[in-house]
């Protein structure tokens, strides 16, 4: 079975962590990307190895996520990385609403591992 870069559904998801910042503070913060680049791919351009690479751990979501074809599945993630991807796809929240809810998520598994132990 031949695998492909669902570019739509990665395009949304850097969208949607972008929220309302520009091109240029996005592509900084990714880091080792240029603003056109990072247009094109929120365009549905195929991104190279490397930025594709550098774009998920900025969304913090497993390359596989955005891979069709393959058998990896959203159901092989986290719980908590399957309610962060699912706030991230979120076509009604803004970023900052689903930064701070990502964070509190973060907190709240972080202090389950603590009282587990």
């Amino acid at each position: 079975m031949q695998s492909t870069l669902n570019t739509e559904k990665f395009s949304s998801a850097i969208k949607s962590r972008r929220s309302k910042k520009g091109l240029r503070e996005t592509a900084e913060e990714i880091g080792n990307i240029s603003a056109a680049t990072l247009s094109r791919i929120e365009q549905g351009k195929l991104p190279d190895v490397e930025t594709f690479i550098r774009i998920c751990k900025w969304l913090k979501v497993p390359t596989d996520t955005f891979i069709s074809g393959k058998k990896a599945s959203l159901s092989e993630l986290s719980e908590k990385d399957r309610i962060a991807f699912q706030l991230r796809s979120s076509k009604e929240l803004d970023g900052d609403t689903v930064n701070a809810l990502i964070s509190m998520l973060d907190v709240a598994y972080h202090k389950l591992k603590r009282n587990a132990k």
